[in-house]
């Protein structure tokens, strides 16, 4: 029985992709080279730290560990500004719909999320009363595909890993989800995400239905 929903924050609910993208590319354009779309793509699902090495990679750049705690904190403001000026209108298609379904229904819903700005998120698309747990990137230590953030938010909920869904976009949530031993939906391309239990396009897809088609 399904007792709890569990969603990743970028690419489930809303796209926070470009605001990121835009912000790396500013930083590589500050170190002196181009950073694509294409190179873009190797950060999705990835922390920040883990972000920035790859960038720094990409353009052959070396740095010292407070050099890169600077670099990755310019990089975090700019993308807080940028956050900050989002619109209601940005939630993704269906997000706010199924997550109000499930709450109608009784399904906890929890955010579990890497992102250390998911509040400034929630409060700019007034999503906050829609969960009842909020797990981010303050109260983890351990980045997916460890299971640490679902994992935190189904204690939170007091609900069992098994009747647990989890609502992801990325391949390393993907793995996360079901190494906590919960069932997982994927959105995107089933190529990717093939792993999970059902790939859908969107959450505008899901539906209680398939919910319970999943127990």
């Amino acid at each position: 029985m399904i007792k709890a929903c569990l969603f990743d924050l970028d690419g489930v609910i809303v796209d926070t992709a470009k605001y990121h993208y835009i912000a790396w590319k500013e930083l590589a354009a500050e170190l002196g080279f181009e950073f694509t779309e294409k190179d873009n793509e190797r950060l999705k699902g990835v922390s920040r730290m883990a972000s920035l090495d790859i960038l720094l990679s990409i353009g052959g750049i070396t740095k010292t560990e407070k050099e890169k705690d600077l670099l990755a904190q310019r990089k975090n403001e700019r993308y807080v500004s940028l956050i900050s000026q989002m619109e209601a209108d940005e939630i993704l298609p269906g997000a706010k719909e199924f997550l109000t379904a499930c709450r109608k229904t009784g399904i906890a819903t929890a955010l579990g999320s890497a992102s250390k700005n998911a509040m400034i998120i929630l409060e700019r698309l007034k999503l906050n009363d829609l969960f009842d747990v909020i797990i981010d990137g303050t109260h983890t230590t351990k980045a997916k595909p460890d299971p640490e953030v679902f994992l935190l938010g189904a204690a939170a909920l007091r609900v069992e890993p098994e009747h647990c869904v989890v609502f992801e976009d990325a391949e390393a949530g993907i793995e996360a989800a079901l190494a906590a031993g919960m069932k997982c939906v994927g959105l995107g391309s089933s190529e990717v995400l093939g792993k999970a239990n059902l790939v859908i396009a969107g959450l505008h897809q899901m539906s209680l239905e398939k919910l319970k088609d999943l127990q």
